[in-house]
């Protein structure tokens, strides 16, 4: 096949920034915040100009830092695209809307910046809803811009019209709708500052067409009107005090950790606040990297496919510290039967979460960088004092479940490749340092489970809404942000289909990433749960991927302009990552086929109490009751 050379790329690609190999948590946490300002630092503050609304908004987004913009152009929002072609502002041309958001996405997710996306009105638009769902539900900070027709056309069911706003108003943080051009940079301003701040979220900036074709004068930076808008960052000193007496008192505590110690850039101090209690640590699925996976206090993962030993620890705990989690159902189980003998202290920036799920005996509402340094400065009062919990038979009993009922899998008795192996394997020889996007479903799980992340900010995925598709565009956004990083998706066959398109835009683009594509031939999760649930009746789960080998994934991705790989058994496995990993010029696909039959184990059921996981197939773990 012929790869694409820098000067077969789009122009566009041109105007890429580098950007740093690595960042530390304050440069991560930061990046949102110097981003989200009218005078962002590093960026010289441009004199006020005749320019169109269109003129204005590319102005804007230059003002803000902003390095790069995920969209595809149509009639509503043709005016933005006329300055946008002479602006510093690199535009990443997609291939459809839903992979502009989740590219902006992945963009903001490892580099703590905005991401940012664009489309016109009507369909574009409704094409960003599910990324704009899933941002919405895993906090990202996003600012998506929409064309929409003009507005003596609004509300007559004009050609291309639709109310995204109204269509979006439950899954955005804010939105807004533009009446006149002179509005642009204050309520672009205002966006990104919604977008960064507090807990982050996705924001939609809805302009008319005749507002982007209106003369205005642009001047910078504007003033911010938002009130009543004010994030509480720092704690209640009472609250901090409380939690720091229990947390030296406990004798089964638990540090909870969420996706909101990643969005502050308090990893660091979770560390120290963990070494310094001697608490074990569990970290969901969205704080993966938070806290080291090798660490000696971390438990692991919980919920429905978490370890035994974080489900227990969790479940049998008399102290649970939740540091910007949210206690959703797929980390409680059935929920009234959730840890039932534990107090719950229950930190983060967003008071709605408090108390939504689980009743809060201790809440604290702060940014998780503040809660845990001053949680610091509070147990070492306490233990200055004297106060030290003895958890030494707690840790016993956890080392215990640690050693009997450690992650692991079965190879696969018609001698397949184990998909488990692939991903192990694929961890173990790219390290820690890379960026790993996972797709949703079984793949989703095992790459959680086995590849060990040591880094913050080196897993993304679609956690609260898991969408299918995801994967592609935003390792792809990633990507952008981190060119010096490699940037592995792990991705199933079914949401492969649904995004795969994207490669096109990385191949043309110049953004080579990675995509281990697990090929079992179905729709595995949904298989699992039609094998254990529902009698076997495979209703509507073989994609054909095996039986028919249609498509056939090597052909798709050269056709996509990539470098398509192809490995069946467990004795290639190797030699074909390392191939994949010499390959830093265009896009590499490698199509692992894998069984059909393999399953994410340990499992909760849905609806089910934690006290029912299951280890494998038909095991239920050994547990004493009374040793707690």
């Amino acid at each position: 096949m012929t790869r694409p050379t820098p000067e077969t790329l789009a122009h566009s690609a041109r105007r890429a920034r580098p950007a740093a190999e690595s960042a530390t948590d304050a440069d991560h946490a930061g990046a949102t915040r110097a981003a989200a300002t009218p005078a962002a630092p590093g960026v010289r503050t441009p004199a006020p100009a005749q320019v169109s609304g269109a003129g204005s908004l590319v102005r804007s987004l230059e003002a803000l830092g902003v390095d790069v913009v995920f969209g595809i152009p149509g009639g509503a929002i043709l005016p933005a695209y006329d300055p946008l072609y002479d602006s510093t502002v690199r535009h990443i041309l997609v291939r459809h809307e839903q992979g502009a958001g989740h590219a902006a996405t992945g963009y903001a997710q490892a580099t703590g910046r905005v991401g940012v996306c664009m489309a016109t009105s009507g369909p574009g638009a409704t094409n960003l809803v599910t990324p704009i769902a899933d941002a919405y539900m895993d906090s990202v900070p996003m600012v998506a811009i929409t064309g929409q027709v003009a507005r003596p056309a609004i509300g007559t069911d004009a050609f291309q019209e639709a109310d995204i706003q109204g269509i979006t108003l439950p899954i955005t943080k804010h939105n807004f709708l533009v009446q006149n051009a002179e509005e642009i940079p204050r309520v672009l301003a205002e966006a990104f500052h919604l977008a960064a701040t507090g807990r982050p979220g996705p924001v939609l900036v809805d302009i008319p067409k005749d507002v982007l074709q209106a003369p205005t004068t642009f001047t910078w930076p504007p003033t911010l009107d938002l009130p009543g808008y004010r994030p509480t960052l720092h704690p209640h000193g009472k609250q901090i005090r409380e939690a720091a007496r229990l947390m030296t008192s406990a004798r089964r505590p638990v540090l909870y950790v969420g996706g909101g110690v990643l969005k502050a850039g308090a990893t660091e101090g979770l560390r120290r606040l963990a070494e310094l209690t001697g608490i074990p640590v569990v970290t969901t699925l969205m704080a993966l990297g938070a806290f080291p996976d090798s660490h000696p206090q971390h438990l692991g993962m919980p919920g429905m496919h978490g370890t035994v030993a974080a489900v227990y620890g969790l479940q049998k705990a008399d102290l649970i510290v939740a540091l910007g989690a949210r206690f959703d159902d797929r980390v409680t189980g059935k929920l009234d039967s959730f840890a039932p003998d534990a107090t719950v202290v229950h930190a983060d920036i967003d008071p709605a979460e408090i108390g939504k799920n689980r009743h809060a005996d201790v809440p604290i509402v702060g940014d998780a960088r503040h809660v845990i340094d001053e949680l610091i400065t509070a147990v070492t009062t306490e233990q200055s004092a004297g106060h030290r919990a003895d958890t030494t038979d707690w840790w016993t009993q956890l080392d215990d479940l640690r050693r009997r009922y450690p992650l692991g899998y079965e190879e696969p008795a018609d001698g397949t490749l184990s998909p488990q192996y692939v991903i192990r394997r694929l961890g173990e020889i790219v390290g820690p340092d890379a960026i790993y996007v996972a797709g949703v479903g079984q793949h989703q799980m095992w790459a959680s489970q086995f590849i060990s992340y040591e880094k913050p900010y080196t897993w993304l995925n679609s956690g609260g809404l898991g969408t299918m598709g995801y994967a592609v565009p935003a390792a792809m956004g990633a990507k952008v942000g981190k060119p010096d990083t490699v940037v592995w998706a792990v991705d199933g066959d079914g949401c492969f289909q649904m995004t795969n398109q994207e490669l096109a835009t990385c191949a043309l683009e110049g953004i080579p990433v990675k995509i281990a594509l697990i090929n079992n031939g179905n729709l595995g999760m949904v298989r699992q749960w039609q094998t254990l649930f529902y009698g076997e009746r495979y209703s509507n789960t073989d994609l054909g991927t095996h039986k028919h080998r249609i498509p056939d994934f090597v052909k798709l991705a050269e056709a996509l302009g990539c470098v398509g790989l192809r490995c069946e058994n467990a004795e290639d496995v190797d030699r074909t990552i390392e191939a994949a990993m010499a390959i830093n010029d265009a896009p590499v696909v490698i199509d692992f086929v894998v069984g059909k039959d393999a399953m994410v184990w340990p499992m909760v059921a849905a609806g089910t109490s934690n006290d029912e996981i299951m280890f494998a197939r038909g095991v239920r773990p050994a547990f004493d009751e009374d040793e707690l």
